[in-house]
């Protein structure tokens, strides 16, 4: 089964009322095994217009990134954000063929633990 996820992109209109959104998301998107591989950060966009905030939310199954957004406690969670927020929003699902590498990425070097 390959997993399922949200693509976020955003303009934040009302600071408030994104602050209450965000501490009322975090119970529907545990409920439903979401977790954040992306949230804000540093970014470059490098082709096409960029928003001011991107979100990768991962869950374990396509079905469970769509029951956590028509769930109850996310429309409650996003009933929050006042019409604050202006964004693009995709669920899609994850990839399981077979990539062009092998293996794991490579990682960063972590120089703290030399």
């Amino acid at each position: 089964m390959t997993r399922g996820y949200w693509i976020v992109r955003a303009d934040i209109r009302d600071a408030d009322a994104y602050k209450d959104y965000a501490a009322a998301n975090g119970a529907a998107l545990a409920a439903f095994g979401g977790r954040f591989l992306v949230r804000g950060g540093t970014f470059e966009a490098v082709v096409g217009a960029a928003r001011a905030r991107n979100v990768v939310i991962e869950f374990a199954s396509y079905a469970d990134a769509l029951a956590c957004w028509n769930s109850e406690s996310y429309r409650a969670a996003r009933a929050k954000q006042k019409g604050g927020v202006e964004a693009e929003i995709l669920i899609i699902e994850g990839y399981a063929g077979e990539q062009p590498g092998a293996g794991i990425p490579p990682q960063p070097e972590n120089p703290a633990s030399e």
